[in-house]
């Protein structure tokens, strides 16, 4: 059974099961309304009532017990961060069995290497015709291998619209060959990661916050990762944001912004003052050449 089978069989035994999951579906409404207010319990029921449909749900794609229990554990972390944009119009059922389903196929890709890229992107075109998914992207493809994903989602009727890879001042791997394949392609870039994790700003200029992301999550940014080489870059860094007016923050985003193929960059913020922060990138988009050669020469330096 290849990934578009299992997904069929999925929605099969959805359908099945419709008439039992109206009455599950009410008490779930006033579990989901408990866990948004903050109670732990009633997360942990719901965690408990969906584990076993998530697991099978992922067991299905990953075929792999180990590989579907990682799944099912990303989905649920996913759940919790992401509750409080549950609307009742879809069923909770269905939502986390779509976020099942996509974080299986992240897995997928990421563990079976082995895995044709004719039965991926078949996955992707059969979510989209079926309603589950708006449109097919990609993410962290190198240049080869995206366009041959983008040649097969058009055969398959269903064009990829945009390329979601890892982008910052810190991190360049997608020039330029990556963007050149994008633009030829007619595909757009959305990048996530610019601000490198939040080394591209100023909070750890004065140290490790304990609210920060290196203070208390360490899955993402380890504090070893703040080195006094990056920290002497991203100081001079913001010496040249002040003075173009902006914050370092600012100005990253701005700089990924020139490229013409980049049509948005993903922020990660855990306040509203970060948001308006990032939002003000927008009243400066432009760098001169002087400007984008200094950045240069200090983004080189040893």
């Amino acid at each position: 059974m290849n990934v578009q089978e299992a997904i069929l069989q999925t929605e099969r035994q959805e359908a099945a099961q419709h008439s039992a999951a109206e009455t599950a579906s009410t008490e779930d409404r006033w579990l989901v309304a408990q866990a948004k207010s903050g109670s732990s319990n009633a997360f942990g029921e719901l965690y408990e009532r969906h584990r076993l449909r998530i697991y099978r749900t992922a067991l299905r794609i990953l075929r792999n017990p180990q590989d579907a229990e990682d799944a099912a554990q990303r989905s649920f972390q996913r759940v919790l961060t992401n509750l409080a944009r549950f609307r009742e119009e879809a069923t909770f059922t269905t939502w986390v069995t779509r976020i099942a389903i996509n974080e299986a196929l992240i897995l997928l890709r990421q563990r079976r290497t082995d895995t044709p890229l004719e039965e991926t992107m078949g996955a992707l075109a059969h979510a989209v015709r079926s309603g589950k998914a708006l449109y097919a992207g990609l993410s962290n493809y190198q240049p080869a291998e995206t366009t041959r994903a983008a040649k097969i989602l058009r055969e398959l009727g269903t064009p990829c619209l945009i390329h979601q890879p890892r982008y910052s001042m810190l991190d360049r791997w997608i020039e330029p060959q990556l963007l050149a394949t994008l633009e030829a392609e007619g595909i757009g870039c959305t990048v996530f990661s610019p601000l490198a994790k939040g080394l591209l700003t100023d909070r750890y200029f004065k140290g490790i916050p304990a609210d920060s992301r290196a203070g208390h999550d360490k899955r993402f940014l380890r504090p070893d990762d703040i080195t006094d080489e990056v920290l002497a870059k991203t100081k001079k860094l913001n010496d040249l944001a002040q003075s173009r007016g902006q914050t370092l923050a600012q100005m990253a985003l701005a700089w990924v912004l020139r490229h013409k193929t980049v049509t948005s960059a993903l922020i990660g913020a855990s306040r509203v003052s970060q948001v308006d922060d990032c939002v003000g990138a927008v009243r400066n988009l432009n760098f001169s050449g002087d400007e984008l050669a200094r950045i240069e020469k200090i983004l080189a330096e040893q």
